[in-house]
């Protein structure tokens, strides 16, 4: 692996996997009319919150809502709600990531494909959470680096299909889009876009956040609590067996510091920062909880601390490069072996066309295979031209 590459993780289903340094477009279609803010975009490149919506962009895996008046009522109530997050909270995981562009750091992304209404619990969450804090603590003093801990939680209800409608025993209803569009019961009721299911996912968000900031500096993440954080079910297999070794050697570490006066008590050891990302695809919901910063006047996606773009939405012409190109959140962008070295290099030029470091991740979705034939080839058109971006890895 090439230098300026860094290693990093990334993952769907709470899987994870490390690398080693080195389709038809539809027009949009009932989308919000009131936005916060007024200012129109052009095609000179204006860019405000609402500015996806010119004719110029298309947007795909956007839902069809029947009733205008429902939608706008929804992007309203949205638009009155409080922001999830903060632009310092955001402005400082922008700054972690601009130091693993440089390997200083490592990233580590997990969670759930997509989070549910029905699956919503503290449990789950807590879960989720502690899996994420032992093995970053195993990055941490196996590499002797920092660790980036991103949670794709608190937000990642939206799923991208390959076909707008699905059919059972003849009958076809629109495909199941996630929760904050539609539910998965196969009904004509169930399937239909519903645009308050957004304030829905918006208030789950709202408790997950709560409770992530909760086990984040309440307590939880304190280090000295390694050995609780092993989850039941692993507790009497071999990877159970192998991380109560690992705690033993971190809990010597830490009775050697203690010994020599340092305070395991500081904050350094009992809390840990834990920040958010979900993929923008419905724009909506994005473009309403989008905030001016009213300390650096810039606009920031206040839903997550970091979106990505997916692999069916990334086109050049698309509304969802348009909307994030003007945010100030780190961005991601996921590829597969169906991106092009030269249209990799355009990508990054929108969505980051000032170079700045930790703005941009590139997302590696493909098979072991296919990894070794496409991605040095990426990762050489993007030395060569100069880009700074983070590489990391979505397992297959």
């Amino acid at each position: 692996w090439p230098q300026s590459s860094h290693s990093c993780l990334f993952s769907h289903h709470t899987t994870f996997t490390k690398i080693s340094p080195a389709t038809a477009a539809t027009r949009l279609s009932m989308v919000a009319s009131s936005t916060p803010e007024t200012a129109s975009a052009t095609s000179s490149g204006e860019w405000s919150p609402s500015s996806w919506k010119d004719p110029a962009y298309v947007g795909k895996q956007m839902p069809v809502y029947d009733d205008q008046s429902e939608l706008d009522d929804a992007v309203s109530d949205l638009e009155r709600c409080a922001p999830l997050v903060f632009a310092g909270e955001v402005r400082s995981l922008h700054e972690n990531l601009a130091r693993a562009c440089h390997g200083q750091g490592f990233l580590l992304m997990g969670g759930d494909c997509a989070e549910a209404f029905e699956e919503f619990n503290v449990d789950h969450i807590r879960d989720t959470f502690r899996v994420i804090l032992q093995m970053s603590l195993v990055l941490t003093f196996g590499s002797a680096m920092p660790v980036i801990k991103v949670g794709r939680m608190a937000g990642q209800f939206a799923k991208p299909r390959s076909e707008p409608d699905e059919v059972k025993d003849g009958v076809a209803l629109p495909s199941y889009r996630g929760d904050i569009i539609n539910n998965e019961e196969f009904s004509e009721d169930g399937r239909r876009n519903n645009p308050h299911n957004m304030v829905k996912a918006y208030h789950q968000s709202a408790q997950t956040l709560n409770i992530l900031r909760a086990f984040s500096t309440g307590g939880y993440a304190d280090i000295s609590r390694l050995h609780a954080w092993n989850l039941d079910f692993v507790e009497d297999t071999d990877e159970g067996s192998r991380y109560r070794k690992f705690a033993n050697k971190v809990d010597e570490s830490l009775r050697f510091m203690k010994a020599i006066g340092i305070d395991t008590a500081d904050p350094t050891f009992t809390q840990t920062e834990f920040y958010t990302a979900h993929e923008c695809l419905l724009l909506p919901y994005e473009q309403a909880l989008t905030r001016m910063d009213s300390t650096t006047g810039k606009w920031y996606d206040c839903s997550a601390h970091m979106l990505w773009v997916g692999e069916r939405t990334r086109d050049l012409d698309s509304a969802h490069l348009e909307f994030t190109r003007g945010i100030g959140n780190p961005l991601g962008v996921k590829i597969s072996d169906k991106c092009t070295p030269e249209e990799l290099i355009r990508i990054i030029d929108t969505m980051n066309p000032n170079n700045i470091p930790g703005r941009l991740t590139i997302v590696v979705r493909m098979g072991a295979e296919k990894v070794r034939k496409n991605l040095p080839g990426l990762i050489r058109a993007v030395q060569r031209e100069g880009k700074s971006v983070l590489w990391i890895s979505d397992p297959v």
